[in-house]
């Protein structure tokens, strides 16, 4: 395709202004590595509980597999009041066991070291635990167990935890940097006329005086707000898919009354996996497989154990969240809570401030869903569609090391900051290949934002440093000033509101031919556009299509 280059005169100007929030010493103990947490690495949680539906109460244990990195110090034990530590026991591969001494101050329990184990050998805690644990009012919204009933009335229970933490429940290091190695496995021990599901797959099963005791595993290393019990009257089936990596097995759950509805329903697992292993490489968990499990609350990302309560309707609870129509086609809860295997379980970061990794790559890959099976152009509308939330008055990425989430803006403006850069980089191939990359190379990782921007820039050809700090770490939108002169068929155009150094190029295919307008650093010459019946307000219209930007005829 022959190149038709539009001449630029490109500055941009930034000026912002921000309340700096208050955070405590205890947000700080949650959210950093302190000299009590970062002497050890997490291999593997081995969690067992026992829930207690009339009085709303858990009793279990959670022996920690950990290696010592660096010298030992007092360790850090996360556990939300009011759940109470009894007791912990620290045992190491070559010596016997020792009771610990241990205080705990509202969510955090410093245990003291009798020892000072070896670098680079292993060790055990076992923590014994028991309480009334924090209740999900609005949950996935908040967190906490949920205590419900299905339509027979029999009890159902799960938990929520994303943003609160993995240790409103089960006492852990509850921090994302830091996922256990090995993966985990879950003992719930349920009144035997009950059925308890958990991560990964089922190892033992046992029925004992009125009770039922279930453990399920994961191999891979998970993170800890995804371990999540199910525990209901549920009935379940299973299917192959043939994938990337050999056949995947996929496992659906839910309650008995539901079947009719979910085998119908759920047929889509399939179409989910085709689209996404085709945009974003192989399904990461094939040793643990898949499974979709129905729930009380709408949905969550939990590795392995999808969580399902869209009520078997296409759509967002039946609404399309874009207006476009193309959201009602498809499962929202299927696919985007499945899309977060790839981003948020496959690649996890290290800290919560960087969630848009998770929640913008996601919400993106409903966009490539779309685009798989209705083309480019219905994505590009889908995109633009969801583009009604943004609200654009915070940046996107939080703060570090206090345990602050990025802003709400991480979804749709996210997906919209990779669909701007994959238009600017104007190579689907390329594109996907990129994002393909993205999890090979960060296969079962935590991570920075950092790396992945920096991944994108060094497989596109180009550096979009300037351009991710402009969408993720400042508010402001920023702007194409342009304004084109018919009789001279010249177009001149400066970006403004933005970080100094902005430098997006906007590539837009019009009547066949490829302009671009690209940054100062390649072309600060005016050129004329030799372009027949050039239409400027059908090219501003492509460009609002493709990128996120705000346009603004000006007459310089």
């Amino acid at each position: 395709m022959k190149r038709f280059i539009v001449a630029l005169v490109l500055f941009c100007f930034f000026t912002t202004s921000n309340a700096q929030p208050i955070f405590t010493k205890a947000d700080t103990l949650r959210g950093s590595l302190n000299d009590q947490r970062d002497w050890f690495d997490m291999l593997k949680y081995d969690i067992t509980v026992q829930p207690f539906y009339e009085t709303k109460s858990i009793k279990g244990n959670v022996v920690w597999t950990a290696k010592v990195i660096k010298a030992s110090n007092d360790i850090q034990i996360d556990l939300q009041v009011p759940l109470i530590i009894d007791s912990i026991i620290y045992s190491t591969e070559n010596k016997k066991s020792t009771l610990l001494s241990f205080t705990s101050v509202g969510n955090i329990t410093l245990a003291t070291m009798t020892e000072h184990p070896s670098i680079q050998t292993n060790f055990k805690l076992n923590i014994y635990y028991h309480g009334i644990p924090i209740e999900a009012i609005k949950p996935p919204w908040d967190g906490g167990w949920i205590w419900t009933k299905d339509a027979n009335g029999k009890p159902w229970m799960t938990v929520a935890c994303q943003g609160i933490g993995a240790s409103a429940w089960y006492p852990c290091k509850d921090i994302q940097s830091d996922e256990p190695n090995n993966g985990a496995s879950l003992t719930m021990i349920v009144p035997d006329s009950l059925m308890a599901i958990g991560n990964g797959r089922l190892k033992t099963q046992s029925k004992k005086n009125g009770w039922a005791t279930y453990t399920w595993e994961v191999v891979s290393p998970i993170n800890n707000y995804t371990i999540i019990p199910y525990i209901g009257d549920y009935m379940g089936w299973s299917e192959k898919y043939p994938g990337l990596k050999g056949n995947l097995d996929l496992h659906y759950w839910v309650l008995k009354e539901s079947e009719e509805k979910a085998k119908l329903q759920f047929k889509q697992v399939p179409l989910m996996l085709k689209a996404f292993e085709y945009w974003m490489g192989p399904y990461p968990f094939y040793e643990d497989g898949y499974q979709l499990i129905q729930s009380s609350h709408l949905g969550m990302e939990h590795q392995s154990a999808v969580a399902y309560g869209n009520k078997f309707a296409n759509g967002y609870l039946g609404r399309d969240l874009s207006r476009t129509g193309w959201g009602n086609s498809w499962d929202y809860i299927i696919v985007h809570e499945s899309g977060h295997e790839w981003f948020a379980n496959n690649i996890t970061t290290n800290d919560i401030a960087d969630m848009w990794v998770h929640e913008g790559f996601t919400n993106f890959s409903e966009v490539l869903y779309v685009d798989y099976y209705n083309g480019t152009k219905a994505g590009n509308e889908y995109c633009v569609g969801i583009r009604r939330g943004i609200q654009n008055k915070n940046p996107i990425i939080g703060h570090y090391g206090v345990n602050e989430k990025g802003n709400g803006d991480m979804y749709a403006k996210g997906a919209n900051i990779l669909q701007t850069v994959r238009h600017s980089i104007n190579n689907d191939s390329l594109f996907r290949k990129i994002i393909i990359g993205i999890n090979k190379k960060f296969y079962h990782q935590t991570v920075s934002t950092k790396q992945i921007e920096d991944y994108i820039s060094a497989n596109a050809g180009f550096n979009f440093t300037k351009v991710f700090d402009q969408y993720l770490r400042n508010p402001q939108m920023p702007t194409l000033n342009y304004n084109y002169d018919s009789k001279e068929k010249i177009l001149t155009y400066q970006y403004k509101n933005c970080v100094v150094g902005f430098n997006l190029p906007i590539k837009v295919s019009y009547n066949n031919k490829l302009v671009e307008l690209l940054p100062m650093d390649y072309e600060p010459k005016k050129r004329l556009i030799k372009i027949d019946n050039f239409n400027i307000d059908n090219f501003i219209k492509a460009i609002q299509e493709n990128y996120y930007v705000l346009t603004e005829d000006s007459k310089f």
